[in-house]
């Protein structure tokens, strides 16, 4: 009795072994996810999408509201108008009403230097026949020379004033200026970022912000499927991969829409770091083995774009 005990046993265990090996490779529909982020903050002004939208690349989905940007904005319109007038002033040089001045200047010392010019040398006739002492010649020619250098001056003054500022104030001007356009473009970069644009054609599959709440930069606002991205997930012990290889045509069977069947081709094999990322609804196998993800792209893409995500599906080997 116990020897048939023991053979019914050893059948039991033979024929659940069986079983093991015949259950089917489960995977799941998987699609690339992308996720739609602000750079800057600010709070949620329009939502123009719903889940469910498909949307194409350059789509506006949601307007954000950035108080901050206008007020940058007039900052650094009024730097670079401040800027720009002072690089136009370091190279025009004066203005026409301080060129009439200069001039008017120039010829006030000159008939100053010339008159005194005169005197000084009739003075040097009447020095030589001794009739001034040379304590009033010498006092005429300091007041000569006193003439002279001021009309030296005021004509060097009018020459740079006609040629404009010297060359390092120009150059100063000008990175004022520079700087001032580099406040502006800033800016601009950052208005811009008030639009939440769909960076690829894509499926919105969750909106995570409602209108007035505050979006932080590099909070996600958007997440969406990426348009023509679908394909399986399946995760196998190693002692079942050996027979499916890189670059294999397979059959993906979908049961969720009456065993319909798609071919597909095994595009990745790579192993994971846990066996927890099993995606079988039976994750029987020995936990020292490696466990590997195959992606497997059906070549179909156009006939797959509506299989829901996170489906089961199951792979046949051809």
């Amino acid at each position: 009795m116990k020897n048939l005990y023991g053979i019914l046993s050893l059948s039991i265990f033979v024929s659940c072994a069986d079983q093991v090996k015949e259950k089917p490779i489960e995977g799941k529909v998987e699609r690339e996810l992308v996720t739609v982020v602000t750079k800057v903050p600010g709070k949620i002004a329009r939502i123009l999408v719903e889940e469910g939208d498909f949307v194409r690349a350059g789509d506006t989905l949601a307007i954000l509201n950035i108080p901050e940007v206008d007020a940058k904005e007039e900052q650094a319109k009024g730097a670079l108008q401040s800027a720009d007038a002072q690089y136009n002033m370091a190279v025009k040089g004066a203005t026409k009403g301080q060129l009439v001045q200069l001039q008017a200047k120039v010829d006030g010392l000159k008939e100053q230097y010339e008159f005194a010019k005169k005197s000084i040398s009739r003075l040097e006739a009447l020095l030589q026949d001794s009739l001034i002492p040379q304590q009033k010649y010498d006092e005429t020619y300091a007041k000569y020379q006193g003439a002279k250098n001021q009309y030296l001056a005021a004509q060097a003054e009018m020459a740079e004033a006609r040629g404009g500022a010297r060359q390092e104030q120009q150059i100063m001007a000008l990175g004022q200026k520079e700087r001032a356009l580099g406040a502006m473009s800033e800016v601009n970069v950052a208005a811009r970022e008030k639009y939440v644009i769909a960076p690829q054609d894509m499926s919105v599959e969750t909106i995570n912000l409602k209108v007035g709440e505050l979006a932080m930069a590099g909070y996600p606002i958007v997440n969406g499927f990426l348009d023509r991205s679908t394909y399986f997930r399946f995760t196998l012990p190693e002692n079942q991969i050996g027979k499916l290889q890189k670059g294999a045509v397979v059959t993906v069977e979908i049961p969720y829409r009456r065993n319909e069947k798609v071919s597909a081709k095994i595009v990745s094999v790579k192993a994971l770091n846990s066996y927890a990322n099993i995606a079988s609804a039976y994750p029987d196998f020995d936990p020292q083995q490696a466990v590997f993800e195959l992606k497997v792209v059906p070549e179909d893409m156009a006939g797959t774009k509506d299989l829901l995500t996170k489906t089961l599906v199951v792979l046949h080997t051809n």
